[in-house]
């Protein structure tokens, strides 16, 4: 599958599946709906379970209403210290639903939101959270779909900010995975701040997170659980350990559980079956040449070619030395030639076998030549 493998902020990220012919390891079994686990390091699927059935998301739609809310943040139209008056339209979100307990015209800081739809996944934070990105919740269902649509998640839509029942609201584990690994590269610090936390007090209330991932295993710094009775109970849960070479972060998305605790047992069973049995090996650093080809018809004879971000891919235990690479690239090369221009394809193998594909990008621009070596060099390609 030929994905764009990148972590930049506003970048459109998909992920790329590791090939079974590349994969002896039979996946474990999972009691959910659908699953799929993710090597953030390396932007590849290690093992799923039908990650494109259509599913309801439940409070995993908060995800997308705190990205937005990091957005805001980010582009400074709004302050997490600021405060905001609560309207009754987000008080009065159904009483029977997990609540932060905020109250009409008591105002309360973008901070204390966050953490309430975050930690405690407060329905009456996410659609004040809403109108304070968008001024009206509708005006924020709109922003959640057209980021969706930004991000490539195209089996995805919202109908409103918390995930309550509706039709019109439905998404996959594969759009998930997409959207969490977005959070975390674009926002890291936030992310930290928001996602590890274990309770949260508000209004003289204290409540737990409810990913109980979170005490069980010291490496889980997130992210996040739903449940409605026409749902399950699902989780997505991210886990960074450490490796030879850095840290290694996985996302499981688990959805369709039939309990809370069947719901952490398989994250855990996935997340530990991940790491036990695959590494991420480095490739490439940002900005290494893979190769400097010949440029025609351009200021210069040579361009340096390779990736813009760190390279990973995910590979079973033990077969990092059968890895082999071979660059196929868009030639002739023919100036002018912008920075980050795609110029080829890597294809990645182990034992003969394709592994991913990754796009290799110009490392720099050329101009073009003056006319008498572009004259030159369209003499040579005829001959060529």
């Amino acid at each position: 599958m030929k994905k764009l493998f990148a972590a930049l902020a506003a970048t459109v990220l998909s992920i790329s599946a590791l090939s079974a012919s590349a994969q002896s390891l039979p996946p474990p079994t999972i009691a959910a709906k659908s699953w799929l686990l993710l090597d953030a390091s390396a932007n590849q699927v290690i093992a799923s379970s039908d990650p494109d059935m259509r599913v309801e998301p439940a409070s995993l739609t908060k995800l997308m209403t705190a990205y937005l809310a990091f957005a805001a943040l980010r582009d400074k139209r709004l302050n997490a210290e600021q405060e905001v008056n609560v309207s009754v339209n987000a008080w009065k979100v159904d009483p029977s639903s997990s609540k932060m307990f905020i109250e009409p015209n008591k105002p309360v800081s973008i901070n204390n939101l966050l953490f309430g739809l975050i930690s405690v996944s407060g329905n009456d934070a996410a659609v004040a959270v809403a109108e304070a990105v968008s001024g009206t919740e509708d005006a924020f269902v709109q922003l959640m779909n057209r980021e969706a649509q930004r991000q490539g998640l195209t089996n995805t839509r919202f109908s409103n900010p918390h995930g309550l029942p509706s039709p019109d609201t439905y998404t996959t584990a594969r759009d998930l995975a997409i959207l969490c690994r977005n959070l975390i590269n674009d926002f890291p610090e936030y992310y930290k701040t928001y996602y590890s936390v274990k309770k949260f007090t508000y209004n003289n209330i204290t409540q737990p997170n409810r990913n109980r991932l979170l005490w069980l295993d010291p490496t889980v710094d997130g992210m996040k659980t739903g449940h409605t009775s026409s749902a399950g109970y699902s989780l997505i849960t991210s886990a960074h350990r450490p490796v030879p070479n850095g840290e290694r972060r996985l996302i499981s998305v688990v959805i369709g559980t039939v309990s809370d605790q069947v719901r952490t047992q398989e994250s855990q069973k996935v997340l530990n079956w991940g790491f036990q049995n695959f590494d991420a090996v480095k490739l490439y650093a940002k900005g290494q040449p893979v190769d400097t080809p010949d440029v025609w018809k351009g200021s210069q004879g040579k361009i340096k070619v390779g990736f813009k971000n760190d390279v990973y891919i995910t590979i079973p235990k033990g077969t990092a030395d059968k890895v082999k690479t071979h660059l196929d690239r868009n030639d002739p090369l023919i100036a002018p030639i912008s920075e980050n221009a795609k110029v080829g394809t890597l294809k990645v193998t182990i034992d003969d076998k394709l592994v991913t594909e990754l796009p290799v990008v110009a490392l720099e621009s050329v101009g073009p030549a003056g006319f008498i070596g572009r004259a030159w060099d369209s003499l040579r390609l005829m001959f060529k």
